[in-house]
């Protein structure tokens, strides 16, 4: 019997119950495995650029990009929440244009909530949405949209003053009506307090043991993605390595002629093939 839905309401309600587990997926596949697996949000993010587009960074991913991979994932989800990330320049410019881009991640996508990063600055856009009947998670810390602010991918709020903005950030986003907060690359001690301080759940990634929820990418975890490791990635398979011998000896044994045996082949009925034969002669 199919289990129900995950809704944005019942995450909401994890805090302080239970640990949320989120696991970023790509197409309708991963998101049945990630579920099967038990994966409470399947998280549709613009890490796609890196990670299956091959681009340096997530800047240019662009809506029809996630539209299409959204779908996917919401084709292959029954159970899990499907959060769809907000793209680069999807709603930075104008609280119109965000709500517009949030409803077609929903309407076409299929998605039951939508990532925004940022923190007081896009306390508008989330508003906005949230009125427009569209649930909104929020993410603060390292947020890869700002890569070229930031100097990088590097650790955030390791300053006292860093960390006091980071935790009225996470405050205004809450009272914006965000329903969770994804955390990445802050400090362990900064995660906590905010886990402590806020409402909603944490989804912490690079941020320590204290929150309420933990996500890692699909590919990372699982050993796919080996053109950077981060250092809170924990890999728990190296299938890359598996997959290149397995795709490797499917050359070879084509080369050799090994493969494909009578086992792999189909066989005509013998008095077609020798009716088949016969008019060819006479032809």
């Amino acid at each position: 019997m199919q289990q129900r839905k995950i809704t944005a309401p019942d995450v909401a309600a994890a805090k302080n119950a239970r640990k949320l587990t989120v696991i970023t997926a790509y197409d309708a596949g991963q998101a049945a495995l990630a579920e099967a697996a038990g994966a409470d949000i399947l998280l549709v993010g613009d890490s796609l650029g890196m990670v299956v587009l091959g681009q340096p960074d997530t800047l240019g991913v662009t809506m029809g990009q996630m539209l299409h991979h959204v779908s996917a994932v919401s084709a292959g989800a029954s159970r899990a929440l499907v959060l769809a990330d907000m793209p680069f320049m999807s709603y930075q410019a104008d609280v119109a244009e965000a709500v517009r881009n949030a409803g077609r991640l929903v309407k076409e996508g299929r998605a039951q909530a939508v990532k925004l990063e940022g923190g007081r600055e896009i306390v508008p856009q989330v508003r906005a949405i949230v009125s427009a009947g569209i649930p909104v998670v929020g993410h603060l810390g390292l947020t890869p949209q700002h890569v070229a602010a930031l100097g990088g991918y590097k650790v955030q709020a390791r300053t006292a003053e860093a960390a006091r903005r980071l935790v009225e950030d996470a405050r205004a986003l809450c009272e914006a009506g965000c329903f969770a907060i994804v955390l990445e690359c802050v400090p362990t001690q900064v995660a906590a307090l905010v886990t402590q301080d806020v409402p909603v759940p944490t989804i912490g990634i690079g941020a320590g043991p204290g929150c309420d929820g933990q996500v890692l990418v699909f590919h990372d975890l699982l050993g796919l993605y080996e053109g950077f490791k981060p250092r809170f990635v924990k890999r728990y398979a190296e299938l890359a390595a598996l997959i290149r011998e397995a795709l490797g000896e499917f050359a070879r044994e084509v080369r050799s002629g090994e493969f494909p045996t009578g086992e792999h082949s189909f066989e005509m009925d013998p008095e077609e093939y020798a009716k088949l034969v016969s008019g060819l002669k006479k032809s």
